[in-house]
């Protein structure tokens, strides 16, 4: 990046954002990332995430906090469950013992880890993009919710499922993906929740059958979080009349919905310490591309959002970012960088893209339970 030197504004201070800024700070680069959140305890971050040699894990080497990472992240929670819907152990994969695993580490884990490796003031925290103001020749204006504005010479939307960075280049919208998710969560399982704790095994637990079923994972600090999900309409809790501020209706409508499952796994609604989450899952069209437009890119969910069932969402967002941030440092000019890191990014974000589609189908669907022991048991 030769002088002068550029005005570079990322939107969204996720793993992917934070990772491009971090690895251009290395490099001397200058950057600012505006998050709408207030501060970086302002909410939950969410679950954990397994880690991926070629993307995640890439992405942490390059941005030189791979020993930080493994000092926190967690080998035995790769361990792999699949569970029958009267709660038989159908899968238990262990976690791979060459250490070249997929190793998981909580979201707020990362992101603080990404955030106590920036120059302190990087982030600017309460700053909610409301539109952003082309200028010409690349350049943008920033309008903040707050009334303030900044001006910049590469935008960088990293601002998730709802990019408003992404209306400059593209019309899409994420549409439902008939399945929704119900966060539930239990704190000091292994104590509390013995039998939970027992079921879920080291990582994840899967129980899936007829459209329905139950995904639990365990966290640090002996938290296990679970999602109760259904292949649904999206608006199902306005079907039933249910409030989903009243915890207690929410719970008898769930177990209505799973009458037919063990009572081991019912466990996974009942017994919440967290109360209860609706979550709808989103995805944007496959593939998702946009013309090239001079002075701004997407990276992560804004560019390529897709299910969880990918387990792709966060490691593909944090090599977006080292990616971004590697053409930066190698070409001479922003146009030039954007170009390079688009070629990569489209056809590698439409591959995941349509494999996210094809899990969550085939996890949410009347035969489920077979066709994903035949998943595992072909990849394991």
């Amino acid at each position: 990046m030769s002088t002068p030197v550029h005005r570079i504004a990322i939107i969204g201070a996720g793993p992917g954002g934070l990772t491009c800024a971090r690895i251009l700070q290395q490099h001397g680069i200058p950057v600012t990332v505006h998050d709408l959140d207030a501060s970086r305890t302002a909410r939950d971050q969410g679950g954990t995430l397994d880690l991926h040699l070629d993307t995640g894990q890439h992405a942490l080497r390059l941005a030189g906090l791979w020993d930080a990472f493994t000092a926190l992240s967690r080998p035995e929670g790769e361990q792999l469950r699949l569970v029958s819907r009267d709660s038989r152990i159908m899968f238990d994969a262990e976690p791979p013992r060459d250490g070249r695993g997929n190793p998981e580490i909580d979201r707020g884990q990362l992101r603080n880890l990404l955030l106590d490796s920036l120059i302190p003031g990087t982030v600017r925290w309460g700053h909610r993009l409301t539109h952003a103001e082309p200028l010409g020749a690349g350049t943008h204006r920033l309008h903040f919710a707050d009334g303030s504005t900044a001006d910049a010479d590469l935008v960088v939307g990293a601002d998730g499922a709802w990019s408003r960075v992404r209306r400059l280049l593209s019309d899409a919208t994420p549409a439902y993906t008939g399945v929704t998710f119900v966060e539930t969560g239990f704190d000091r399982a292994d104590h509390r929740h013995p039998e939970l704790a027992s079921l879920t095994g080291n990582g994840t637990m899967l129980a899936l059958d007829d459209n329905r079923g139950f995904v639990a994972q365990r966290n640090s600090g002996g938290h296990i979080r679970a999602y109760v999900g259904m292949r649904t309409h999206e608006d199902w809790h306005q079907r039933r009349g249910l409030d989903l501020n009243d915890a207690v209706a929410v719970r008898e409508a769930l177990l209505q919905e799973f009458s037919s499952w063990s009572g081991h796994l019912l466990g996974f609604i009942a017994a919440t310490d967290t109360g209860y989450t609706n979550r709808p899952l989103y995805a944007l069209p496959v593939p998702h591309t946009w013309p090239h437009t001079p002075g701004v890119t997407l990276l992560g969910d804004a560019a390529h959002l897709m299910s969880p069932f990918s387990g792709m969402g966060a490691n593909l967002a944090m090599r977006d970012g080292a990616d971004l941030a590697t053409a930066l440092i190698e070409h001479p000019t922003i146009d030039d960088a954007i170009t390079a890191y688009e070629d990569t990014l489209l056809p590698r974000s439409s591959e995941a893209a349509e494999g996210a589609a094809e899990g969550i189908d085939s996890a949410f669907a009347p035969d489920s339970a077979n066709q994903t022991l035949a998943h595992m048991t072909q990849n394991h």
